[in-house]
């Protein structure tokens, strides 16, 4: 089993996992050590666990317990599987799913839990990494409410509501800076995923949303004041990887970073 860590921060983990193990392989038993939800990628495999075997295949996802203990075999399957599992410390896991979704050993393989884990990897392939913890919450958050019937209510009174704005007004602060979604979560005095829900019904995007809209703007206004190169620009502005950068703000402005430096110097050599 190979396995490479993509996130880790107090609150949760991204894991990225390769087996190649086959039918030729002896399975044994294991045991889950933290909440985890394990979204299966590619290949398929199966699972004794909970007095019930499981066979799980692309788009499934396993669910883990701590202390929980199971078998993964390949009777059935000889070509590998490939995982990207997000495990969840105690705390997020509860106020994240309660019993519901922990009960379980499976969820199966949903349109709407698929499109998430495949965001989740997207953001895990930017390489900047920017964006992976929301991803993962919003794919366990998923997860949880199709185990427990549906979405949650979020509750958004006058005091959450002061709190998503002094999150906003301190994300604002820090933009340069590599912040993270529990940090933010910290400032407003929520677990991480019930500030990602409030802070998206208050502000109207999520907490990676705005931080990415506010360093294209910083950019943008770098871009129109003078000749910095587009390097400098994307670290002023936050981005710590110049080629998502360009790829980003040109998405964006529907033009790369110097053709809009361009228009722009010719936006200000017009007299009105």
């Amino acid at each position: 089993m190979q396995a490479t860590t993509l996130f880790e921060s107090e609150a949760l983990s991204v894991h990225a996992y390769h087996c190649g193990a086959g039918p030729g392989d002896r399975p044994f038993t294991e045991v889950h050590e933290r909440y985890s939800l394990s979204y299966v990628r590619r290949g398929s495999f199966g699972c004794r666990t909970l007095g019930a075997e499981h066979e799980l295949v692309a788009g499934a996802v396993v669910v883990g317990q701590p202390g929980r203990e199971y078998v993964a075999t390949h009777e059935h399957h000889g070509g590998g599987d490939e995982c990207l599992s997000v495990k969840l410390a105690p705390e997020l896991a509860r106020s994240l799913a309660g019993d519901s979704l922990w009960r379980l050993a499976r969820v199966p393989p949903l349109p709407q839990v698929v499109v998430l884990g495949e965001r989740v990897q997207a953001a895990a392939e930017s390489q900047s990494g920017l964006g992976l913890d929301e991803a993962a919450l919003v794919f366990a958050g998923k997860c949880a409410a199709i185990a427990g019937g549906g979405e949650a209510r979020t509750r958004v009174d006058a005091r959450a509501r002061c709190r998503a704005i002094e999150a906003a007004l301190w994300l604002e602060a820090h933009l340069a800076e590599p912040v993270r979604l529990a940090e933010a979560a910290r400032v407003a005095g929520l677990s991480p995923y019930h500030f990602l829900r409030v802070f998206a019904a208050v502000v109207g995007v999520t907490p990676h949303q705005y931080v990415m809209r506010l360093r294209l703007a910083r950019a943008a206004k770098l871009l129109c004041e003078g000749p910095l190169p587009v390097t400098d620009v994307a670290l002023e502005a936050g981005f710590a990887d110049l080629s998502n950068f360009v790829r980003t703000f040109a998405r964006a402005a529907g033009v790369p970073p110097l053709e809009f430096r361009k228009n722009a110097r010719r936006f200000r050599g017009v007299r009105r």
